[in-house]
């Protein structure tokens, strides 16, 4: 009994020395910066309130990890917010940064904030407000990690999982993801690499209005993964890399083949109303309000029916992979018919995710048979 007393201490001991060994930590963020974190992470600071999600597929309980966060995505999208806090009650207490508007940090919370690392975009890095915060951080003892799920989403999600998988000492789980993401977006390579022809021109429209016309995505981000699955991007050579307004004449002259419209819950930006919370029903409804709009009513997407609605806030989160599946069923349809979306998500929810993932957030003009 006494030996094995010894033992279990003794291993107990090195299990506990080797996790101390991982300690001070040095890693590589988003852009490049080499950032030491003295210790695992206990109260950590999210510059954009959409990482919570990344956190939340490697962690079982991602708000026990909050000093304090931005209300972007409370105010964005309310019904992910309302999901984290029906299953996470703390949520509701944890300090907030800024006006929820994402950018705007406010010094004057900050300083009460007693946070052990700080997760901050790589948007809000770039902005003045985001430097000062960095500096400001750093130079009370804060490290700050830049993330990055947007500019380069193709390769940096699978690098920003494992990192904060490295940082939260959550690297089986990370990896997994990882790997699940990796594997998902290799088909699609794969299957476009070996019959690249035809390639569909696809206009991607952000928040859609009655009264304008357009703002398309460009080839970043989102846009990115239009020609990952086979597409043409309309804003190709047109538009700078994030996208931009383009004017009626322009949309009907290119005459796209695919119309893709990306909103969010309520149609709080836009016609269409679509994402965490919102049934399929009013998710094509309004997805057929969007389309009647003059420039659009004459498109060839439209008279075709190759008419779509997706998530707009895909494009700060990891759960992306799924938009990829979506694209890529829309746009080669001859592909990918055995591909489901769908069920990609499911097995996010049951393999990763704190807190599943609820609502309609693709879907078509014209129902599937």
């Amino acid at each position: 009994m006494r030996l094995t007393l010894v033992f279990i201490t003794a291993l107990l001991f090195a299990v506990s020395a080797r996790a101390e060994s991982n300690w001070p930590m040095t890693v590589t963020d988003a852009v490049g910066r080499e950032v030491t974190i003295p210790a695992k992470p206990k109260a950590i600071l999210l510059g954009s309130g959409f990482n919570l999600v990344a956190l939340s597929l490697i962690h079982p309980d991602p708000v026990s990890l909050l000093a304090a966060w931005s209300g972007d995505m409370k105010t964005d999208n309310p019904e992910i917010y309302e999901s984290f806090r029906r299953k996470f009650p703390d949520i509701a207490d944890v300090p907030q940064i800024d006006d929820g508007t994402g950018p705007g940090l406010s010094f004057e919370t900050l300083l009460t904030v007693k946070a052990d690392l700080a997760l901050l975009n790589n948007w809000q890095s770039d902005t003045e407000s985001g430097r000062r915060a960095i500096e400001y951080l750093t130079g009370i003892g804060v490290p700050v990690v830049v993330v990055d799920f947007n500019n380069d989403a193709l390769t940096g999600t699978p690098r920003m999982m494992r990192l904060l998988g490295r940082i939260l000492e959550r690297d089986e789980q990370a990896e997994a993801f990882a790997r699940f993401y990796e594997d998902k977006l290799k088909l699609i390579r794969d299957r476009i690499a070996a019959k690249p022809e035809p390639r569909p021109l696809v206009l991607m429209d952000a928040f859609p209005q009655p009264d304008r016309c357009c703002w398309a995505y460009g080839t970043g981000g989102l846009g990115e993964f239009l020609t990952v699955a086979g597409g043409r991007n309309f804003a190709e050579g047109v538009l700078p890399r994030p996208g931009g307004t383009v004017n009626a004449e322009a949309i009907m002259a290119a005459n796209p083949e695919i119309y893709i419209a990306t909103s969010s819950p309520g149609g709080k930006y836009g016609t269409l109303s679509i994402g965490p919370g919102v049934s399929e029903d009013e998710a094509r409804e309004t997805l057929a309000r969007t389309i009647e709009a003059p420039a659009l009513k004459t498109i060839r997407a439209v008279e075709e029916k190759r008419v779509h609605g997706l998530w707009n806030f895909f494009n700060a989160i990891p759960l992306n992979i799924v938009a990829a599946e979506a694209f890529a069923t829309w746009i080669r349809p001859d592909l990918f018919g055995d591909l489901d979306p769908q069920k990609s998500l499911a097995e996010i929810n049951a393999r990763f995710a704190a807190v599943p993932f609820e609502g309609t957030y693709w879907v078509d003009l014209t129902p599937a048979r």
